[in-house]
C-alpha cells in the first residue's frame, strides 16, 4: 500500500507528470535532441519503493540515523542552559549548526537520485560532520577547539550540492 501511494505521489500525478513533460521538453530544445533523456527516462520508470531500498539503502539508513541524531541534538540543545553571559551567542550558533544538520540529512535522501550517489553521500555526510559538528561542539563547551574545521565542512556541503549537477 505504501508503495503504491509512493507511486502516485513521484510519478502518476498530474503535477509529476508536468515536471516531467517540461523537463524533456526542455532538454529536446536545450540539445536539438529528440533523444530522450537517460536520467529523465530512469525517472519516468516506476520502481518499487523495496527495490530502490535494496539499492540504495546503505545511505538511506545513514540519512535516518542522522535525522535521528539531528533530533535528539535538537531536543538537547533546545533545553540545554547556556551560559548567562553567552547565552545569545552559543544559542544562536547551535541552531545554525541544527538547522545545517536537518537540512542536509533531508538532502541526503534525495542522493540516490544522483548520477554518483556514493560520492554525494559521502560529501554530505563528512560535510554534516565537519561543518555541524564544530558548532554543537562550541555551543555546548563553550570552546572554538574545532572552528577551523566548519568552513571545510561548508565547503563540503557546497561541492555536494554541486554534485547532483555532474
Amino acid at each position: 500500500m505504501f508503495g503504491d501511494a509512493f507511486n502516485y505521489i513521484a510519478y502518476d500525478n498530474p503535477l509529476s507528470k508536468g515536471v516531467v513533460m517540461a523537463a524533456k521538453s526542455t532538454y529536446s530544445i536545450l540539445t536539438n535532441s529528440r533523444e530522450p533523456v537517460t536520467t529523465i527516462r530512469v525517472i519516468t520508470e516506476k520502481v518499487s519503493l523495496h527495490e530502490q531500498m535494496a539499492q540504495h539503502g546503505p545511505i538511506l539508513k545513514i540519512a535516518g540515523a542522522m535525522g535521528a541524531f539531528a533530533v535528539a541534538l535538537g531536543a538537547y540543545g533546545a533545553h540545554k542552559k547556556y551560559p548567562k553571559d553567552r547565552i545569545d551567542e552559543l544559542k544562536s550558533i547551535y541552531e545554525t549548526a541544527n538547522k545545517f544538520h536537518f537540512f542536509h540529512t533531508l538532502a541526503l535522501f534525495g542522493v540516490p537520485f544522483s548520477k554518483q550517489p556514493k560520492v554525494t553521500a559521502t560529501l554530505f555526510v563528512v560535510g554534516i560532520t565537519l561543518f555541524s559538528g564544530p558548532c554543537y561542539y562550541r555551543a555546548f563547551t563553550g570552546e572554538n577547539k574545532f572552528g577551523k574545521l566548519a568552513p571545510v565542512g561548508g565547503s563540503l556541503l557546497i561541492i555536494a550540492w554541486l554534485s547532483f549537477m555532474i
